[in-house]
């Protein structure tokens, strides 16, 4: 029975990738708890952050941080965020297909850009395709510090200060649910305002808000603006890891049902065949029987 004996050992090998990709489903899904609740623990701080920056576009300090200054656009900076390992589906795919649009259209406008990334997959990927790769970092593995993106985040606001880039934005997974992951380009500078929802106005009707600032108005906003650029940066990051845990989680149970189902076939491929062997050996039989 050489055909059962090739089925059999097919049957053996997928079993034992069903065993690793289980183990992998498990495993997924214990990191994506601790990475979930890591990212539900960050969220608030990075949206009040990020609320308390849209509404200082309103304000009128004596200082006008550059931070918050439109110019005219010629080069673009983009922080990539993704994972360091693959088996996650199309998370880091999905990613790169929404980077490489809005990089269809800022190169058909003739707006160069400068990219950095945060995730091996992110540096490979656009190395392949000769992108203006200026910074880089990887491995930060499953509890990422912030201090581990500071220069990554440095490079790209020391571009933006200096003239070298106009705009920058940050491009990662945002976690909807465990099922779902889409994908999220924002822009975080110039900050962009924001409609406000209270505060006072003038006697034109015009709604202004503004802080207290202690010490003076320009060393609270050189610390905020910069601490709200690595939050968000950070941010996403975190997401991105709650991500591709949760996708590598339903990537591998698919994997696991897929070899599940593979099996049954050849198992029921496996027993019709050596049926018909039993068949054909006691058709035989029965032959020599009758011969003699």
């Amino acid at each position: 029975m050489a055909v059962g004996k090739e089925i059999r050992t097919q049957i053996g090998s997928i079993k034992n990738t069903q065993k690793i990709t289980r183990a992998m489903e498990m495993v997924a899904a214990s990191k994506m708890r601790k990475t979930k609740e890591r990212m539900q623990a960050t969220r608030p701080y990075s949206k009040k952050i990020s609320q308390i920056i849209r509404h200082l576009t309103h304000a009128n300090p004596e200082y006008k941080h550059p931070f918050l200054l439109s110019r005219e656009v010629k080069r673009i900076g983009v922080i990539v965020v993704t994972s360091d390992r693959g088996l996650c589906g199309g998370l880091n795919s999905n990613l790169f297909r929404s980077v490489l649009k809005d990089l269809a259209e800022w190169e058909r406008n003739k707006i160069e850009v400068n990219i950095c990334t945060i995730g091996s997959k992110g540096s490979g990927f656009f190395s392949g395709i000769n992108a203006n790769l200026v910074g880089q970092v990887s491995k930060l593995g499953d509890t990422p510090h912030l201090n581990d993106i500071v220069g990554i985040i440095k490079i790209m606001l020391d571009a933006f200060a200096d003239g070298t880039i106009d705009e920058l934005y940050v491009a990662s997974n945002e976690f909807v649910n465990t099922m779902t992951q889409k994908p999220l380009i924002e822009k975080l500078l110039p900050v962009t305002s924001v409609e406000l929802e209270d505060g006072s106005e003038d006697y034109f009707g015009n709604k202004l808000w503004d802080y207290l600032y202690e010490p003076d108005a320009k060393e609270v906003l050189d610390r905020l603006l910069t601490r709200y650029i690595e939050s968000i940066v950070y941010q996403g990051l975190v997401e991105n890891n709650a991500c591709e845990q949760s996708a590598r989680m339903v990537a591998m149970k698919s994997a696991s049902d897929n070899a599940g189902n593979i099996i049954d076939e050849l198992q029921l491929v496996y027993n019709k065949a050596r049926q018909a062997a039993i068949t054909q050996e006691i058709s035989e039989i029965v032959a020599g029987a009758s011969a003699v």
